[in-house]
């Protein structure tokens, strides 16, 4: 009996220092990403309500820079969009309210902080980074990372949230 509890400490000690380390490598990629520093760039056509993108993040630590690509695509869907590549159009910004970042702060805090946003992205290429989608410059290293973004469900839960007008609401 007195074995099984300590194995059963043992086991929530480790899950504890486990969700420490994520929470700490969390808050150092937002550190380091704290201005939406990145690039995105169209890599093909998804399914139909996604887009399939490549997210240029920036850190001191590549691994930080490959988790944080995850939310700033997401970011970048909502508030920036993307320019078109030969063949692959571009898509203009789910919002054009260039202050809805501030007017909707704690939305958007939860959201991001929260880590809501997970719901719409998936990485597409399982987190590997090949050679020239590393780049050092300077201090950082600039990491090229391929997405793919759930547009419509992201889309739906702005709606919903209150966040963006529908489609269908008119002008």
């Amino acid at each position: 009996m007195k074995n099984k509890i300590q194995i059963q400490s043992l086991v929530i000690a480790l899950l504890l220092g486990f969700t420490l380390c994520i929470s700490g490598q969390n808050r150092k990629a937002d550190k380091d990403t704290k201005n939406w520093v990145y690039e995105i760039e169209p890599v093909g056509v998804g399914v139909q309500g996604t887009y399939l993108i490549k997210v240029w993040s920036y850190s001191k630590k590549p691994l930080v820079a490959i988790e944080q690509a995850k939310k700033n695509a997401v970011h970048g869907i909502i508030f920036k969009g993307f320019m078109g590549v030969s063949g692959i159009p571009g898509q203009r910004p789910l919002t054009n309210n260039p202050n809805l970042e501030i007017e909707q702060a704690e939305f958007f805090k939860n959201f991001f902080d929260g880590n809501k946003y997970m719901k719409f992205v998936n990485v597409s290429n399982d987190g590997s980074v090949s050679a020239e989608d590393r780049i050092k410059v300077g201090k950082e290293y600039k990491i090229g990372v391929v997405v793919s973004v759930n547009v419509a469900g992201l889309r739906k839960d702005l709606e919903d949230g209150g966040i963006l007008k529908g489609l269908s609401s008119g002008f």
